[in-house]
């Protein structure tokens, strides 16, 4: 196994030095400084999203819903609607409706992982969400060469496209150097210890050797706030770093002051401190009252096999199961809201 990695990480190597591309040694300078400052690797668990394997467009399995959610049956969901509301204003073909909302029908009423229709493959994919920490167990922030929206608007609705959609999942992407050795890396990750039941052990040894292979997702951004056992995430996944600071900004003037109903005293102490960390521009933390709010930066991966990216686990938690979603429809698309 050892030699097989040295060959793996020479072959990175040399087509890194072959590239002759600046931006691309300033990223790998910026990722090998990065390991050796946040060296651990902190789980925090999997993430669920949809993948697509369509014929028309080719056999690599791309994605179609963001691995964004924590259980699998929101993933289930999301595909629901999807195809519902293909069959809805997608098409005007009543035999194409009909096999989309006959899709549809199982997805309401079985916990499935994969269904077909019109010969496109939908899939339920696991992932793992993971990110780096130093000794004392500080999360990674955002490195400098972490790419930025053009315009960093603090104002205005947020566009929130996510980069997975359409994301290939491809384990032989050529992601860099040091993405390169952290793929071989995790190959051989696996569930460990007292803290995990032997079911989720022993299926987690079992992805090994059935998904040996893993690709890297896009990079995301959280906010994190420190608790009395460590860090604990704040809200959604973001695609930049500045997306996850106006998250911040706008949870502590916004969301938060009428979630939790703060008093005018409180408010005012959030919105204080809003405004700073929104004019220091770029600022990865945030301090208010006895919080301790930080941006880091979050990694995925996908275990893949020879027929694509791993489903969901039996163990996987769902707090809830299948249900109607949307009201019954017909082939030639009339709505009954009654039914």
């Amino acid at each position: 196994m050892a030699d097989d990695w040295k060959r793996q990480l020479d072959a990175l190597h040399s087509e890194l030095v072959h590239r002759d591309d600046p931006a691309a040694w300033v990223t790998e300078a910026d990722a090998v400084e990065a390991s050796r400052r946040y060296p651990h690797i902190a789980v925090r668990g999997p993430v669920f999203g949809i993948a697509v394997q369509e014929p028309a467009v080719g056999a690599r399995w791309r994605l179609l819903k963001p691995l964004v959610d924590g259980m699998p049956q929101q993933a289930r969901d999301g595909l629901n609607s999807h195809l519902w509301f293909t069959a809805k204003d997608g098409t005007d073909d009543p035999g194409v409706r009909r096999e989309l909302l006959a899709a549809v029908a199982v997805l309401e009423q079985e916990p499935v992982n994969e269904v077909e229709a019109l010969g496109v493959r939908y899939r339920v994919v696991r992932g793992e969400e993971f990110a780096r920490s130093d000794e004392e167990g500080a999360l990674e922030p955002p490195r400098p060469t972490d790419r930025e929206p053009a315009e960093r608007s603090w104002e205005g609705r947020e566009r929130g496209i996510s980069p997975d959609e359409g994301f290939v999942l491809d384990p032989d992407r050529d992601d860099g150097m040091m993405a390169g050795a952290m793929k071989l890396a995790l190959r051989g990750f696996v569930y460990a210890g007292t803290r995990f039941p032997e079911e989720v052990c022993a299926e987690s040894r079992r992805a090994v050797e059935t998904h040996p292979q893993v690709a890297l997702l896009p990079v995301g951004f959280g906010v994190v706030e420190r608790g009395g056992k460590g860090w604990r995430p704040c809200g959604v996944l973001r695609p930049s770093p500045h997306e996850a600071r106006r998250l911040l900004h706008d949870a502590m003037t916004e969301s938060w002051p009428l979630l939790y109903r703060f008093d005018d005293e409180k408010r005012a102490r959030y919105a204080e401190a809003a405004a700073a960390f929104r004019a220091a521009g770029r600022a990865d933390e945030a301090r208010v009252d006895d919080r301790l709010f930080r941006i880091c930066r979050i990694e995925r991966m996908v275990r893949m096999g020879p027929d694509g990216p791993e489903p969901a686990r039996p163990s996987d938690v769902d707090d809830y199961g299948p249900m109607r979603m949307h009201p019954a429809m017909d082939e030639d698309g009339t709505i009954h809201y009654d039914e």
